[in-house]
């Protein structure tokens, strides 16, 4: 089974209050989809129906591996039987599209679902439409990290990736671990339109300038792992816009800054918890703007799957 390394990382919770002046804006949200979420939307499924156009993989220990100038889509995986699967793609001008994990990952393995990166540096990638919200248990059999990650972008990455419209709830690791880059090729990661919620260490995980995370939300109860919402690696600068960040407390809702280094984040049009509140380490900076506020309304935004048939058929 491929493994994929993780970076060495801090797990500091300590909060720096950052929210005096403070207003809230308006913003459009779906709290009835949040709270669906929050139980792992669709966990259990259904059948796929007649006509629905999609294959299903079930998981066995195997590694898929994604070609340059491929498009992979329309699988739905069978994780219920309690087996790992890996999905590679390191090439460029690659896609994943429409697909969706059903049931938990119980395999163990504490592997990465995707291990990625867009070799090329005038390249770009794509991950669209993806549910993997039924989440993994805790176990770990890996010698690095705290279980499953989601999405796992290696340190070779020099292009770009656009991750948009995926869903992810109850990783026991990060749910997209996008820092890598910022100590290697120095690639980015562009998260659009996406929901994360209940994943342990963090949410979102990026290090690189040109590297944002927008129209997302983030969303942390005390049912599940409670990870940072969002967590900015040196060197930056990160943005953070028109996102919903709700920790309930939590941890930390945006954290800069790890293993000594600093980096910076411009936060814009977007509410965070501020019991959770912002944390900034090694003389690091979060850069608030007017239309920040503290009291967020975590919703699914348009487009992003409820299931896996959903996902895998593409609706």
């Amino acid at each position: 089974m491929a493994q994929h390394p993780r970076t060495s990382e801090t797990d500091e919770t300590s909060i720096a209050d950052r929210n005096n002046g403070l207003t809230r804006r308006s913003y459009v949200r779906s709290l009835a989809a949040v709270a669906t979420a929050a139980t792992s939307v669709g966990a259990a499924g259904t059948a796929a129906a007649d006509g629905d156009d999609y294959e299903v993989i079930e998981a066995s220990g195997q590694t898929i591996t994604i070609d340059s100038g491929e498009t992979w889509e329309n699988k739905l995986i069978d994780m219920t039987t309690g087996q790992d699967v890996v999905i590679t793609a390191h090439g460029t001008d690659w896609t994943i599209r429409n697909v969706g994990f059903k049931g938990e990952n119980t395999s163990g393995t504490g592997s990465a679902t995707f291990g990625i990166s867009d070799t090329d540096p005038n390249g770009s990638s794509t991950i669209e439409n993806v549910y993997l919200g039924d989440g993994s248990d805790s176990r770990n059999a890996s010698s690095s990290g705290h279980g499953q990650t989601a999405f796992w972008v290696d340190p070779d990455h020099a292009g770009h990736i656009d991750f948009e419209n995926v869903n992810i709830q109850g990783f026991a690791d990060n749910a997209i671990y996008g820092s890598a880059p910022g100590s290697g090729a120095g690639g980015t990661i562009h998260i659009d339109s996406s929901f994360a919620a209940n994943c342990y260490v963090s949410h979102f995980r990026l290090a690189t300038e040109g590297s944002k995370v927008t129209n997302s939300s983030v969303y942390v109860d005390d049912e599940g792992y409670a990870g940072r919402g969002i967590w900015a690696w040196a060197p930056g600068t990160i943005e953070v816009e028109n996102c919903q960040i709700e920790m309930n407390g939590q941890n930390t809702a945006i954290d800069a800054g790890a293993n000594g280094k600093a980096t910076d984040v411009v936060v814009k049009d977007t509410d965070y918890d501020d019991a959770a509140g912002i944390s900034e380490h090694a003389g690091s900076n979060v850069r608030l703007g007017d239309d920040v506020g503290t009291d967020p309304e975590p919703f699914i935004p348009e487009g992003v799957p409820r299931s896996p048939e959903e996902a895998a058929a593409g609706d």
